[in-house]
């Protein structure tokens, strides 16, 4: 695997030569370590931290200081890829001071490379103030999480014309304010296909087809180890959660009934120490 770090230029240039984008979360540093090594191009802490970790109903709850806070243990386990942290709710809703200064606390806090917003009335004006300030945007059109709840819930956007007609112009606006990619979640792929084909970023799918310059996923779906519900878009490579589950219940049974530790988990002390502590226990 080439360890040369992941820019901006790079993610750019890959569309035009038709090279797929690889894309995934991750909120802890053993998790960060893992997908760094095995080559993805964008690791995402993603506000889904707020379902798949800390136990929330939806995205809505979590906080600055909660995404800060992952952000910052991922960090330390990404060298390669580029690493993007993913704005929460309402930390761009306010004053566009104060959303530069939340933009800037990725970056400046946690290491971020670049961070990303969910479209939005007005997200234009938002999304070139920051990229103004120096830093990179990546934006989110289709499905939105974060105000799903108040648009009719986690479902497909963009069936019918208008809709669609309204997504492909709201990609567009923001590639015109300067974000560097987009990402399309939970959209027709004639819609995802036509976007792709507007725009010259890439842009990134969830549940939006194969047309899409690159694809992400949440890596707890990936790996099966979030297990509430199951995504129709997410393909599971693998079952964690069973797997936790055999270790765990094995370790239970292997202490109740006296075989763990082991001689192999055990420290011994060397004979003429023992035999020391002995004649000092003796004597005592």
């Amino acid at each position: 695997m080439d360890a040369t770090k992941v820019t901006i230029p790079d993610l750019l240039r890959k569309k035009p030569q038709g090279e797929k984008i690889t894309m995934l979360t991750a909120y802890d540093y053993p998790i960060a370590c893992l997908l760094d090594e095995t080559g993805v191009d964008i690791i995402l802490v993603g506000d889904s931290l707020g379902m798949v970790v800390l136990g929330y109903e939806t995205t809505t709850p979590v906080t600055m200081e909660e995404m800060l806070h992952h952000a910052r243990a991922v960090r330390r386990g990404v060298k390669r890829a580029l690493l993007v942290g993913d704005m929460p709710f309402m930390s761009f809703h306010g004053s566009l001071t104060g959303t530069v200064e939340n933009a800037g606390r990725f970056i400046q806090e946690a290491g971020c490379d670049a961070v990303k917003i969910e479209w939005k009335a007005g997200i234009e004006d938002v999304a070139k103030a920051i990229v103004d300030a120096g830093i990179p945007v990546m934006g989110h059109v289709g499905l939105t999480p974060q105000t799903a709840q108040a648009e009719g819930g986690l479902k497909v956007r963009g069936k019918d014309a208008e809709s669609a007609l309204r997504i492909i112009t709201q990609a567009v606006a923001l590639q015109e304010v300067g974000c560097f990619a987009l990402v399309l979640e939970c959209v027709p792929d004639v819609v995802a296909r036509e976007i792709t084909r507007k725009l010259s970023i890439p842009t990134i799918g969830i549940g939006a087809g194969p047309s899409c310059d690159g694809q992400v996923l949440v890596t707890y779906d990936v790996i099966g180890l979030f297990e509430r519900f199951k995504p129709k878009f997410a393909k599971r490579y693998a079952e964690v959660a069973p797997a936790i589950r055999q270790a765990v219940s094995a370790f239970r049974l292997d202490v109740q009934q006296g075989r763990f530790p082991g001689p192999e988990q055990t420290f011994a002390m060397p004979e003429e120490e023992l035999a020391r502590l002995r004649h000092e226990l003796g004597s005592s």
